[in-house]
């Protein structure tokens, strides 16, 4: 643990051996055929009518492949109960489970952990494991249990013991859970709550991934920048984002035991959070993928609310934005903020891509704007659901979306695809999609008064 004195923490920012997302990689981000989504609509039926389901994430064995058990596939999500505001919903997050025989129609499993269980006021994004029988819930602690005001700390932690029962009646996944804390932040390699600068503070995000026989953790975090360092051309406001994508390795191979390894990629002077970090390997390709939002992104650079990506050869390669400027796949401009939180997972020649279906009918250049709407509004432009499953192609350091599936359809890569109903390029699918009209493009003020609003 470092005493958090600048000249420790300007050798770590000097090791230039971190590969970097730069501001003239940032600098091309925009919109094209290649990676805008289409626009989405409201399904027939949401996930769970009495839920809001948001960050979502497959049960996988140790080698990354989704697990099956008795014919059923499981996903974890973040949940909160539907009635609440959806801006307040990551302070009750609670994760669920669902399960499913052919990764279209899904049944609410209920909670992981029971309420007094897990450590933390609430759980953030993780990942679960199934390895000989036991399940391995990793998850983000936030807060800590019984304070006082709401507080955002924030611990990599496991719930370890769960098994899985099915019968003719379903799947259940049932305790007892042993709960404890893996990582912590250093303060050298990241950044602790205390260093913060008070933009957004990350910690959490925890991602599992064996390389070979090396046995890993991927997490979000920030670097430390201390103010004497000459990064970021001096700029203090610049410094303030500092998101980077944290690695952990087992020294044994044991899934409930971690070291802090230096960061895998940083965004110093770029973007402040590097969420859901995880990948694919694909012909001896690693690509790393984070998603992003428009306002994490520093001064003088404009991004979007999506998912970006990198291209290594090795894990711990030279990591390479994909199409240049990192952008993969987007919302449209007149559909700002219709999906989030992406997870791309290895189908074959392809690559699919679920997220949560998050606010529609919603053209605002800001999320902020959301709070000036009516109670019923924020809820009723709110999905907390399933997004419809993006079709991404994976070409070297190129990416580019080929279709989507139906709302939360999770095809296994067994499992057959139809043929692309949307090749960008040759089809009016997204047209307009891609820059707004200058006419149309509003003062970001929204008039709450509009008997459309």
């Amino acid at each position: 643990m470092t005493d958090g004195s600048d000249a420790a923490l300007l050798d770590a920012v000097d090791d230039r051996s971190t590969p970097a997302w730069t501001r003239a990689h940032a600098a091309g981000i925009d919109r094209t055929e290649r990676n805008v989504a289409p626009i989405i609509y409201p399904p027939e039926a949401p996930l769970d009518p009495a839920l809001h389901v948001w960050d979502t994430w497959f049960l996988r064995r140790r080698d990354g492949s989704v697990a099956e058990i008795d014919g059923y596939r499981v996903i974890f999500a973040l949940t909160s109960p539907s009635e609440l505001l959806p801006g307040k919903r990551h302070d009750v997050a609670a994760i669920r489970y669902f399960y499913s025989r052919d990764g279209k129609n899904w049944t609410t499993g209920g909670r992981v952990f029971e309420e007094s269980e897990p450590l933390g006021s609430r759980q953030w994004a993780g990942f679960a494991l199934y390895d000989e029988g036991e399940v391995f819930a990793y998850y983000t602690a936030a807060g800590r249990r019984g304070e006082a005001e709401l507080a955002y700390t924030q611990r990599i932690a496991l719930g370890r013991g769960g098994a899985v029962e099915t019968d003719g009646d379903g799947l259940r996944i049932e305790g007892p859970w042993d709960h404890f804390v893996l990582l912590e932040p250093d303060g050298e390699y990241y950044e602790t709550e205390a260093q913060s600068r008070g933009m957004i503070y990350t910690f959490r995000d925890p991602w599992f991934f064996e390389d070979g026989d090396r046995t890993y953790l991927l997490f979000e975090a920030n670097a430390p920048v201390p103010d004497s360092a000459d990064v970021c051309g001096g700029d203090p406001a610049q410094r303030e984002f500092n998101g980077c994508v944290g690695i952990a390795e087992s020294p044994t191979g044991d899934p409930t035991d971690f070291e802090l390894r230096p960061p895998l990629l940083d965004a110093v002077c770029v973007n402040q959070e590097l969420e859901r970090p995880h990948l694919i390997v694909r012909d001896g390709t690693y690509y790393l993928f984070v998603s992003s939002h428009d306002h994490t992104f520093a001064p003088g650079l404009d991004g979007y609310d999506a998912l970006y990506g990198f291209a290594a050869d090795s894990l711990r390669g030279d990591y390479e934005p994909l199409n240049g400027s990192g952008l993969v796949l987007t919302n449209p401009w007149n559909a700002p903020f219709q999906a989030y939180s992406w997870l791309a997972y290895d189908h074959g020649d392809e690559a699919l891509v679920t997220a949560f279906f998050n606010y529609f009918d919603f053209d605002r250049p800001t999320l902020d704007d959301v709070a000036l709407l009516p109670e019923s509004e924020q809820l009723r432009r709110f999905g907390g659901t399933l997004a419809p499953t993006v079709r991404l192609r994976l070409d070297g350091r190129e990416t580019r979306v080929a279709g989507t599936l139906d709302h939360g359809h999770l095809p296994l890569p067994s499992e057959e695809l139809p043929e692309p109903w949307w090749e960008p390029g040759e089809d009016v699918a997204v047209s307009g999609y891609l820059t707004p009209p200058e006419a149309d493009a509003g003062d970001g003020v929204l008039d709450v008064d509009d008997p459309d609003c």
